[in-house]
């Protein structure tokens, strides 16, 4: 999992890393490391983002899925106009829609 993932959840923040956490990768194998830490809580150690491994994995494949939905489901203005026309016509167009993105992506 990404690093900045854990440092999202061990923050439990927004976290702007262009300034609040600037992280690196060397490009040497070891992976990406904070270079700077500007928040106002202590920097984590490595023991404690290693803690929020399984969080993260899980943390992100929900993302995953969220944006996978929102890339399929049709845009705002398309289910406006189906809910108005499913409640014309007594159907339920819309709610199908929606349920068949949910069954392709389930969380």
């Amino acid at each position: 999992m990404t690093l900045s993932t854990k440092i999202k959840l061990y923050a439990k923040q927004e976290i702007d890393f262009r300034k609040d956490v600037i992280l690196q990768d060397d490009s040497n194998g070891k992976g990406a490391y904070i270079k700077e830490w500007n928040l106002d809580i202590p920097k984590p150690s490595d023991k404690q983002l290693q803690a929020l491994e399984n969080e993260a994995v899980e943390y992100e494949r929900i993302q995953g899925i969220r944006s996978q939905r929102a890339n399929s489901y049709p845009s705002i203005q398309d289910q406006l106009d189906m809910l108005y026309w499913d409640k014309v016509n007594g159907t339920d167009n819309w709610l199908k829609s929606i349920e068949s993105v949910k069954l392709k992506y389930p969380k």
